[in-house]
């Protein structure tokens, strides 16, 4: 880096002999490709790659570089500092226009003065910020935290995705931040993966909508201040590793890969995401990072993607040091820009290797520029040439404002999901007068879930809080397990045992942890896999040592991932599964059980039994069970995707198919009649799978190709229509084209995947 520096007068003095000429790219009214043009000719090549290259900010690298080792950076995928050099190192790269992004910046005050570093440079190029904005921009205090991307996903509902993708914006450019690594459009289907939280769950039809919203409202018509470049990552196949590991190698087929892996990201590309994040694995045998085949082929070749792509977290180091398929670092830096490669995430030594990899002929300064384009073209229509700063005075005005937290009460609403009922919800708070709370989960920010920072107090409402805020009357007796599942107290597992005998109902809030403070800690949550899914630590034995009370004991989860809880399941009366619903999941769960609110969310992933049913997806081929399992678990889920119950019972009947012969380009006209018959106002959501009878290669059981979130008032009815069209008939031959095949097509309605909960019918193309 530091030659970079010595050598950078000599090409400043080059690229200034056009110094006279009127500066097009400072011109707001020029177009956007004059300007990028104008100003892609006047910079030097250093400044060029560090156009390409992103660093932490220098807070976190201070807090950082006082409490890690040098050993310690080696698999940590969240926090870091570069050794050798420091805080002021960085400044002094930012004020030479060598660096082109930031991540982990937190705060306003950072992230304005690194941009008035930057406004120091020659060019004066504006730095984006990048940041892990999730579940609304969490990761950064003081700002509106939503309930997780699962919870989302259990909600069906699309204009929600788009609402808190737009809100989201909002906040995170009232703080100056520009970029958004969101959404995880993967396609979750091992219950292991610490990041199944962080997706929208197992479907590839159901992510690829809520990631086509979430693209549209967070980027808006990328022209304004306040819109922010969208990420759709992490390509490719990272939520398939073969140990459940996240990063471990995945092995796919290619019809698996375009079935079920890659329409997410392509319907992402069309929706006009213009940024794109690799994925930390190989895949058969390629490590992502320099997957010429996934980069160029796939992504610009067939797709015409036109935006850049990014690494994920030292992943290009990891061609090297991990993958073993460059000899050193500056191999792992060639291969990956010659595979498609346009910013680093992050580091010290990608300036000066890759200025060397130019100057030795071996990349054309012409694919460097190709990179640089991308990147500066985003920057201009983001408007940071205009607007680098954020209003310092006005920032609070738009992050959590009433508007943003009425929207996460809403979303936490409705993302939770009954996955049991035998009556005893919702509660009748005049014959439930003393409840025992209890569990790790009950009073505690975790609720927040993964790609949050502590909040103020006053800005979460935990699950007791919620209690006693919707049911000020009862007498709520805690008994506080912790925050630690893996470090409970057994004498505050027993203390629970005793004083649920004096309760009149038990609630008990278990789960996983998740809070990136405390890293070393979590057992959910990135980087956080599991060998097994069952409850951690004594959680099991609290539940049954409350339950055996003879109280009526309820279960509430809080979890990234599917928990395997069959003893729960088969024992306790009733059970919620929360996932992490945010800032007000507390008065969210509280307002379902007392009834305030009728539960209406279905599950957007599978349940297991435990995890020796893995793989456990609805929409598996019809061999998968042909052979049950000999002893232990049956080859069921606990429960199925698409399951969820409410307070209220719907009736489905009168399925019809207005065509029942079409052509191979035609479309087929659904309606069924979906009934109210509780006495309970609801949300039903309605769901229509299809399943090709035969075919030339082998096809699913059933898969989701549309579904609907309907409001029923109690002995209301309404007739539910879809329409079927070509696309979602279509599969790849033998010869891996695309096509619709003649033959029946059997169409299936109703309230889950489960056989039991559909309505069947079937058509037949000529």
């Amino acid at each position: 880096m530091k030659k970079i520096i010595a050598t950078m007068a000599i090409g400043a003095c080059l690229c200034s002999c056009g110094g006279s000429q009127k500066e097009v790219y400072k011109d707001s009214t020029a177009p956007v490709k004059d300007r990028v043009e104008d100003l892609l000719k006047r910079m030097t090549l250093e400044e060029k790659v560090g156009q390409m290259n992103q660093f932490v900010g220098v807070e976190h690298i201070k807090a950082n570089s006082a409490v890690m080792t040098e050993e310690e950076l080696k698999n940590n995928t969240a926090n870091a500092f570069y050794p050798g050099f420091t805080e002021k190192d960085i400044e002094k790269w930012t004020e030479e226009g060598l660096i082109g992004s930031f991540l982990h910046v937190l705060t306003i005050e950072e992230a304005n003065y690194l941009q008035s570093l930057a406004m120091k440079s020659r060019l004066q190029i504006p730095i984006i910020f990048g940041i892990d904005a999730i579940h609304g921009n969490a990761n950064a205090p003081d700002n509106t935290v939503y309930p997780t991307n699962i919870n989302l996903a259990c909600s069906f509902d699309t204009l929600m995705a788009y609402k808190i993708a737009r809100q989201t914006a909002k906040e995170m450019r009232a703080m100056n931040m520009h970029w958004t690594f969101n959404p995880n459009v993967e396609v979750a289907r091992d219950a292991r993966w610490g990041r199944v939280g962080e997706t929208y769950g197992e479907d590839p039809y159901l992510v690829t909508l809520l990631g086509v919203q979430s693209v549209k409202g967070y980027q808006g018509d990328l022209n304004g201040n306040e819109d922010v470049l969208a990420c759709i990552k992490h390509f490719v196949g990272g939520s398939e590793p073969i140990n459940g590991t996240n990063g471990s190698p995945t092995d796919l087929s290619e019809r698996t890969l375009r079935e079920v892996f890659f329409p997410p990201f392509e319907a992402g590309v069309k929706a006009g995401a213009m940024s794109l994040l690799t994925a930390h694995n190989e895949l058969n045998g390629i490590p992502c990072h320099s997957n010429e085949w996934l980069m160029q082929d796939i992504l610009r070749g067939e797709w015409n993607f036109p935006g850049f792509v990014v690494s994920d977290w030292m992943d290009i180091e990891h061609i090297h040091d991990l993958h073993a398929t460059a000899e050193n670092l500056k191999e792992a830096f060639y291969q990956s820009i010659m595979g498609g490669m346009d910013m680093h995430m992050h580091g010290i030594h990608w300036n000066e290797m890759v200025v060397e990899l130019v100057r030795e002929g071996r990349i054309p300064e012409s694919r460097i520029d190709e990179s640089v384009r991308r990147i500066l073209d985003i920057k201009f229509r983001l408007g940071l040439f205009e607007q680098p700063y954020a209003d310092e005075a006005e920032t609070m005005k738009v992050r959590l404002c009433d508007e943003h937290r009425a929207t996460a009460l809403e979303s936490a609403r409705n993302g939770i999901v009954l996955l049991k009922n035998d009556g005893v919800l919702p509660l009748d708070a005049s014959r439930y007068k003393k409840i025992m709370v209890t569990g790790i989960n009950a009073d505690d920010q975790n609720i927040l879930g993964d790609w949050s920072a502590p909040e103020k107090d006053e800005n979460v409402t935990t699950i007791l809080e919620g209690l006693k805020m919707i049911a000020p009357d009862t007498q709520f007796d805690f008994v506080d397990q912790g925050w630690d599942p893996r470090n409970m107290d057994p004498k505050k597992v027993a203390e629970a045992a005793a004083r649920a005998k004096n309760a009149d109902l038990n609630i008990v809030v278990a789960g996983e942890y998740m809070m990136r403070f405390r890293w070393n800690d979590r057992t959910d949550g990135e980087d956080t896999d599991r060998s097994d899914i069952d409850l951690v630590g004594l959680q099991n034995e609290l539940i049954e040592k409350v339950a055996a009370s003879g109280k009526p004991t309820i279960l509430i989860l809080v979890n990234g991932r599917p928990l395997g809880v069959q003893w729960a399941a088969e024992n306790l009366p009733a059970i919620v599964e929360a996932w992490a619903p945010g800032m007000y999941g507390g008065q969210a769960v509280a307002e379902i059980l007392y009834g305030q609110v009728n539960p209406s969310a279905k599950l957007a992933i599978t349940i297991p039994h435990s995890v020796g049913q893995l793989q456990m997806i609805y929409n598996h081929k019809p061999s998968q069970y042909f052979h049950p399992y000999a002893a232990g678990k049956p080859s069921t889920p606990l429960y199925p995707f698409g399951h969820g119950l409410s307070y209220t019972t719907y009736k489905y009947d009168d399925l019809k198919l207005a065509q029942k012969e079409i052509t191979k380009d035609g479309t087929v006209d659904v309606s069924v009649k979906v009934t109210n018959t509780g006495d309970r106002d609801g949300v039903e959501i309605v769901q229509l799978y299809i399943r090709d009878k035969f075919s030339s290669v082998t096809r699913p059981v059933k898969e989701l190709k549309d579904f609907t979130r309907v409001l029923l008032k109690a002995g209301e009815s309404q007739v539910v229509n879809f329409k079927i069209t070509p696309d979602k008939l279509a599969f790849y031959d033998k010869k891996m084209k695309k096509i619709v095949e003649p033959g029946e097509f059997i169409v299936m309605v109703g309230a889950s995947s489960d056989d039991k909960d559909l309505l069947k019918d079937s058509f037949f193309v000529k």
